[in-house]
């Protein structure tokens, strides 16, 4: 949007900052000349301790353009509802030809020195920034949607053949791992068994052998008894 005065074509008319915290936000006026003549411009604000604007004075020469940058400070809090009261006010007046920058003084905008002097107001409007684009392509999106899982014959796009595909064997593989998992842990299970069957035949065979040597202690000392006895019973005869 723009405004057309007798000698200066403004745009645009509303200052659009994109809020960020601590961050130096900058915006741009374009003023046109549509006259033969020389004119000198002010720029003025009702924070100036917010705002630096460069130029803030200046001469756009005849059918020519020129830029000012309007530089927002950085700010600590953002605005109650992100509204902001600020205006600025843009001054022009014709120049004598040949003027710059330097000839500009207060008094030629002063209108009650009989100056016509012509006046736009500017407001100031806070907007959100731009958002960063996202990683992920659009196509792709509408892809992973319910919606664009069917293309439009009523069969499956490529791309969810693919993630069915990469799910099935996703799936596989994890059934592949619980299968060797099972099969490790019934080996071992059948080698436990086998090492306990092991150990009990072991076990039952050292209880045989330790029968077989109490029995033969036990054999070796009746025959000695009955020795003695024979011995002992010869002996009382014979006396």
């Amino acid at each position: 949007m723009s405004t057309t005065g007798e000698l200066l074509n403004i745009e645009p008319l509303e200052l659009k900052f994109p809020f960020e915290l601590k961050k130096q936000i900058s915006c741009s006026l374009q003023l046109s000349n549509k006259t033969d003549n020389y004119v000198a411009f002010k720029v003025k604000t009702t924070n100036p301790k917010k705002y630096c604007v460069r130029p803030n004075t200046g001469v756009v020469l005849p059918r020519s353009t020129c830029d000012v940058i309007v530089t927002m400070q950085a700010q600590k809090e953002a605005p109650l509802d992100m509204q902001c009261k600020d205006k600025f006010l843009l001054q022009s007046v014709k120049a004598s030809d040949g003027a710059t920058a330097k000839d500009i003084t207060a008094e030629m905008f002063n209108k009650e020195a009989g100056n016509v002097v012509e006046e736009c107001k500017l407001r100031v409007v806070y907007v959100a920034p731009p958002q960063p684009p996202s990683p992920v392509p659009e196509g792709s999106e509408e892809d992973s949607s319910p919606r664009g899982s069917i293309s439009d014959n009523g069969n499956a796009n490529g791309s969810d053949l693919a993630s069915v595909t990469r799910s099935f064997v996703e799936t596989h593989d994890k059934s592949s791992e619980a299968r060797a998992l099972i099969s490790k842990l019934t080996d071992e299970k059948n080698n436990a068994i086998q090492q306990n069957n092991k150990l009990r035949q072991e076990l039952e065979l050292l209880r045989r052998q330790g029968n077989k040597s109490r029995g033969g202690v036990s054999l070796m000392f009746v025959v000695l008894v009955g020795l003695l006895g024979i011995i002992l019973g010869y002996l009382i005869k014979k006396t």
